[in-house]
């Protein structure tokens, strides 16, 4: 099991994202639009550096939702491998076979 502190910390940071998704976008869009004059795209750059870094999608941690484990993590299934081990073989997870020889 992953430290609560840990989990929380990730919990906030998704909340913070899609918060701030729109402003983001917005301000991405105007960098990266070529037409616009040096300045405006320089100031929007400014404006994304003042945003919270919590805020950018890539600090997001990808997380077990059964164990919170940050290692070993199938996105498809959004748990860790070990869960998934665990919940097969009690038969939890429908058309999950545990092979064996």
């Amino acid at each position: 099991m992953a430290k609560v502190s840990a989990v929380e910390k990730n919990k906030r940071r998704r909340k913070m994202v899609d918060r701030y998704a729109a402003k983001r976008a917005a301000l991405k869009a105007i960098i990266k639009d070529q037409t616009r004059p040096m300045e405006e795209r320089f100031k929007a750059q400014l404006k994304l550096a003042e945003l919270p870094r919590n805020s950018s999608k890539t600090r997001i941690r990808n997380r077990c939702e059964v164990t919170g484990r940050p290692r070993a993590y199938y996105r498809k299934l959004r748990m860790s491998r070990i869960a998934l081990r665990e919940l097969g073989n009690s038969g939890r997870i429908p058309g999950l076979v545990k092979s064996s020889w």
